[in-house]
Formats: C-alpha cells, structure tokens, sequence
C-alpha cells in the first residue's frame, strides 16, 4: 500500500523539510536541494565491496544569489532532509517531472527499511545547455511503501546515517 505524503509526514518519516506546505504532496514528500559535488575520479564496485571505493568528490558552491549551473554531466547530490524509513516500509524517490522538462534526471537507489539518513543521489544533466538549480529546490518526490509483513532484517549498511550531521 503507499503512504501519503501527509500520513508520512505525520510519522516523522521526513524531518527537516524547508517548506511542509510545498513539498508534501498527495502520494509523497518532496526533497530539496542541499548541496551538489563534482566527482574528481573513479570508483570501484565488486561483490563483497572488498574493494568498494567510492569516488572523490568535489563540493560546487552557489553563488551569492544561491544558485548554481551545471554543464551535462554527472553529478552527486544530497538533500536537505533526514529520512527515517520504518521497519515495515521501502521509500522509491522519483525526479520532478520540472527537472525532467528541463533536459535532467535523478537516479536513486531504493530506501530499504530501517535506513536513517540525509541520502544522496545522482543528478545527470542531459540538456546540452546544462541547468541552474537553486538551493532548496524541490527536486525529486518519495513515494512510500508499507510491506506486507516485516523484513527479516532493517538495514545496517554503510550509508547508515550518512550526512546526519550536515548545515
């Protein structure tokens, strides 16, 4: 079954959100834009992440009227809010289809249960034009999940309260 936006927003599922009254919408919550980093080389995926390594990254500051361009190209982002998906829920993140007018995507990966954090993505800019992003844009929208019965286990991965600590 998916969760509303405000049945999520009144379990605590998203904290910190710039503006309630815009970014919870009918089936989800909308993220807004935090910051975005530049990748400055290479990474490495393997079975047992033995030898993961993620790669350097590079932080684009905005400007003084809080804005950014960005050419084509791949970028990291990390949201603005903290997510605290409940045992018995996943949470799918899906771009605004205004950024997807705008020649740009975001790709995620699944929020498993359990997870706490300030996520990050990836923002691929296709339009050859590239694309300025404010900061606090809304940019992508959770929809949530609820499982039909509870996991065998919540995640307890890596990324667990990744950015937690972040301005």
């Amino acid at each position: 079954m998916i969760i509303t936006g405000m049945k999520a927003y009144k379990m605590g599922i998203v904290e910190n959100l710039i503006s309630p009254e815009m970014q919870i919408q009918p089936a989800g919550i909308e993220l807004t834009l935090n910051s975005v980093w530049k990748f400055i080389d290479s990474g490495t995926i393997d079975l047992t992440n033995k030898y993961r390594r993620i790669p350097e990254v590079e932080q684009i500051p905005f400007d003084n009227e809080g804005k950014v361009h960005l050419k084509m190209g791949a970028y990291k982002i990390i949201y603005n809010e903290i997510i605290k998906i409940p045992r018995n829920m996943i949470a799918i993140g899906l771009p605004r289809s205004s950024l997807l007018r705008c020649g740009a995507t975001i790709n995620t990966a699944l929020w498993d249960p359990g997870y706490i954090g300030r996520s990050e993505s990836l923002l691929h800019v296709y339009n050859e034009h590239g694309i300025t992003l404010y900061k606090n844009a809304r940019i992508i929208q959770l929809i949530f999940i609820e499982l039909e019965e509870e996991p065998h286990k919540t995640y307890e991965g890596k990324y667990q309260k990744e950015n937690i600590n972040l301005n």
